[in-house]
């Protein structure tokens, strides 16, 4: 145990953020830097080592949190390193993009503030590679076998590294010009600077990954000639379609999905671009979707200098408190204000657009929402709730449906399909297909990063075990594995 104590004697501290005003005029991380060390070693003795830690079976990779605490506490960074990769391979993606359910299950969140296990997760691994801790371990023979993993995501990332590891030959196959799915160009830059993917790809080349970027599965290589060059493969293609809103005046410029317009903003941060074909500025901007990627809509937005920035979302208000219907330990929907909401902008609930309306060159103008609620468990409009917000921007946040079949990649792999849409597979992540897997929000659906880590863990060992006919690798989950998470 770290500090016996501290739990009584230490109070809960977060990470520091910049001034709102001053960090919407760059694309830095929102966080003062070196703001945790001071305060991470004292945050970590609040960890009581509890006799149950409820919070590895809240995190899907079951971190070894209480024991990397202790560690953190004492200052060990290399033992408190070593303890954090044994179950993660991108402590550095989660430390700064998961929501942390392991901190929902926290038992010392029964009756007080839990602890503050995201910043003690992201000051290991930073605090690991300015020591130089984190260093490439390629394996020590070659097994003769290969792997294709379609994919480059964080449960792609995750598989390859795992299976390069293990001493597969493997390449990853990217249709993106830069390697990093949705980390690279779904996230935007003030929530994780893409140096943080960069050195990870370098690690993963020096232990022998390969990586081909520009070329999709099913366009650019037929999937059953894939099939046949390689011993096995994995597809983390993601859940990629996004959800539509069909309402009159949707075709009307200016209405964008949300991956439309955030991959533009981080082009602009590579340096591709001088300026987003799709630009907030000067614009009144309407989010329609209350999530994370709604909020990174907002954020973009506010840097890019929109006029005004409001978000929508159908549901109600969630409280500040846990509902008698989510109890600890499971993850409770609670009114959240994210760094981009800290910035500025509207947020409206139990609201839906009915129709968009556009100017005489078809450009969005207006956005006609009606309130809603729910009766009977439908969701009805309130009478004489109609009315009309400015709308120059509007961006579609409403989440996705499953993985992207204009391709070709399911049919020409002959893949099934389960109840959702997902990729269909069993409980060693295999498709009906011999030799094919899958792993991530491709089988999934969509889901949280740690949960795409931690497939991404588990399909290999199921692609390891296929084979060699064994396999050493850890198995964090199976498919149907649901942890504490809703």
């Amino acid at each position: 145990m770290a500090d016996p104590k501290g739990f009584l004697t230490t109070g809960r501290e977060v990470a520091q953020t910049r001034p709102a005003g001053e960090r919407v005029k760059d694309w830095n991380e929102v966080y003062v830097p070196g703001s945790l060390l001071p305060i991470i070693s004292k945050q970590a003795g609040r960890c009581m080592d509890c006799g149950i830690p409820f919070c590895h079976n809240g995190c899907p990779l079951g971190n070894l949190i209480p024991e990397w605490n202790d560690y953190a506490y004492r200052e060990d960074w290399a033992a408190a390193s070593e303890r954090l990769h044994a179950t993660n391979n991108f402590p550095e993606f989660t430390g700064r993009l998961c929501p942390a359910p392991c901190e929902s299950a926290c038992v010392l969140g029964i009756n007080q503030p839990a602890v503050t296990i995201k910043n003690v997760e992201v000051s290991i691994i930073d605090k690991a590679w300015g020591n130089g801790d984190v260093t490439p371990q390629p394996p020590e023979r070659l097994s003769g076998k290969t792997v294709a993993v379609i994919g480059s995501g964080p449960a792609g990332l995750a598989a390859a590294q795992q299976l390069t590891r293990a001493g597969h030959t493997v390449a990853v196959y990217e249709r993106a010009d830069r390697i990093g799915g949705l980390l690279r160009y779904g996230i935007p830059e003030f929530k994780m600077e893409k140096v943080h993917i960069n050195r990870r790809i370098e690690q993963m080349r020096a232990e022998g990954t390969k990586f081909r970027t520009e070329v999709e599965i099913g366009r650019d290589i037929d999937a059953a000639k894939l099939r046949r060059r390689y011993d096995a493969v994995v597809i983390a293609a993601g859940a990629t379609v996004s959800r539509d809103l069909p309402v009159p005046g949707r075709e009307l410029n200016g209405v964008h999905f949300a991956m439309e317009y955030l991959p533009l903003a981080n082009k602009v941060q590579e340096g591709d671009l001088t300026v987003s074909p799709i630009t907030a500025e000067g614009k009144h901007v309407v989010v329609i979707g209350g999530g994370d990627t709604g909020a990174d809509c907002v954020g973009t937005a506010h840097r890019q200098g929109a006029a005004s920035v409001t978000q929508l979302e159908i549901m109600p208000k969630p409280g500040e408190d846990r509902n008698a219907n989510q109890p600890w330990p499971t993850f409770p929907m609670l009114y959240k204000v994210t760094s981009a909401h800290e910035e500025g902008g509207e947020r409206v609930y139990s609201v839906s657009t009915t129709h968009f309306e556009g100017d005489e060159d078809g450009n969005v103008q207006f956005l006609h929402l009606v309130e809603v609620e729910f009766k009977d468990g439908k969701l009805e409009q309130k009478p004489g709730t109609e009315r009309k917000i400015p709308a120059q921007l509007v961006t579609l946040a409403m989440g996705f449906t499953g993985t992207d079949q204009q391709n070709g990649l399911v049919q020409q792999f002959g893949l099934e399909l389960d109840a959702r849409g997902n990729i269909a597979r069993d409980g060693q992540y295999a498709t009906n297909v011999d030799g094919v897997f899958v792993a991530g929000d491709a089988g999934r659906g969509q889901s949280l990063i740690v949960w795409a880590i931690a497939e991404g863990r588990s399909a290999a060992r199921g692609v390891d075990r296929f084979l060699t006919g064994t396999s050493e690798l850890p198995a964090p989950v199976k498919p149907t594995d649901r942890a504490l998470t809703v």
